[in-house]
C-alpha cells in the first residue's frame, strides 16, 4: 500500500471516527456535559491554544517525557547489554527484574510523590520506571541471540572493545532492541499522563484533571485528542530515528529485509 492510499485511509477513518461521534451526540441524548459535540471540542481546542495553556503543558510534558525516556533508554540498554554478555549475572537479576516488571509504576507513585514531592520529578521517574523494563529484557535478549560468528571474526581480526560492542554487537542487537524501544515509547507517554495527574501541577495529564474538575468536558476531551496526536508523533519520530541508525551502521532490518 502507498503512502498516498495510506494517507487517503487514514482521513476516511478519522471521517467515519466523526460520524459516529456525531450520531452518538444527535441520537444518544447525552447531555452536552457528558458528551460534548466535535464544534465543541474543536472550540475548545482553539481556546486551550489561544490562551497558551496547551502550549505550556505540551512543553513541560515533553520535557518530563524525553528525560525520563532517554535517560531509561541509556541506562537499560547499558546493563542490558551488561547482563546478556554475562548471562551468570543476568541469571541473578532475572527474577528481580521478572517480579519488578508486572508492577505499575503508578504503584509506586505513593512512595515517588512522598520521596521527591510535587512537580517534575515524580512525573520523570514514573516514565523511568515504564520505560525501563521493555527496553532492558529487549536488550538482553537482542545481546544473546547475536551470532557468535561475528565474535570469532573480530578476535582474529584484533578488535578489541569499545570498537566490538560500536562495530558488531549494537548494530547486530540494535533490531531486536528497536522493539523495545518502541513498547517502551506508548508505555511512557501513558504512564506520563497518570503520573501528572498525581504528582504534578502542570502539564497534559493536569490539564485532564483540572478540566474534569471544571465541568468542562470539551476542554478534556480536546487534551485527550492532543495526546493521542502527540504519542502518533512521538512513534513516528522514534522510527525515524531508527532508520536513521540503520543508514547510518548499513543494518538491515528484518521489515526492510522483506
Amino acid at each position: 500500500m502507498g503512502k498516498s492510499r495510506k494517507l487517503i485511509s487514514g482521513f476516511i477513518g478519522f471521517g467515519v471516527l466523526l460520524v459516529i461521534w456525531k450520531v452518538m451526540v444527535l441520537s444518544g441524548g447525552y447531555e452536552p456535559s457528558l458528551l460534548p459535540s466535535p464544534i465543541k471540542v474543536l472550540n475548545g481546542m482553539k481556546e486551550l491554544i489561544a490562551n497558551g495553556v496547551l502550549i505550556a503543558d505540551i512543553k513541560i510534558s515533553l520535557f518530563r517525557f524525553f528525560l525520563g525516556y532517554l535517560s531509561s533508554v541509556v541506562a537499560a540498554i547499558i546493563l542490558g547489554v551488561i547482563f546478556g554478555w554475562f548471562e551468570s549475572l543476568w541469571s541473578i537479576f532475572d527474577p528481580i527484574a521478572q517480579l519488578l516488571r508486572p508492577i505499575s509504576p503508578i504503584a509506586w507513585s505513593p512512595f515517588i510523590v512522598l520521596w521527591f514531592g510535587i512537580g517534575n520529578i515524580p512525573a520523570i521517574v514514573i516514565i523511568f520506571i515504564a520505560s525501563f523494563f521493555p527496553v532492558l529484557l529487549s536488550t538482553v535478549s537482542a545481546v544473546r541471540k547475536i551470532d557468535k560468528t561475528y565474535l570469532k571474526v573480530a578476535k582474529n581480526f584484533g578488535i578489541k572493545q569499545p570498537y566490538i560492542f560500536i562495530k558488531i554487537i549494537f548494530p547486530a542487537a540494535f533490531p531486536n532492541i528497536v522493539t523495545g524501544l518502541h513498547i517502551a515509547v506508548g508505555t511512557a507517554w501513558i504512564f506520563l499522563v497518570a503520573g501528572e495527574m498525581v504528582g504534578a501541577q502542570s502539564g497534559l495529564g493536569y490539564l485532564i484533571v483540572d478540566s474534569r474538575n471544571s465541568l468542562r468536558s470539551d476542554l478534556l476531551l480536546a487534551g485527550i485528542i492532543f495526546i493521542g496526536i502527540l504519542g502518533l508523533l512521538l512513534d513516528k519520530l522514534l522510527v525515524i530515528f531508527e532508520k536513521w541508525v540503520e543508514k547510518t551502521w548499513g543494518i538491515v532490518s528484518e521489515q526492510g529485509g522483506k
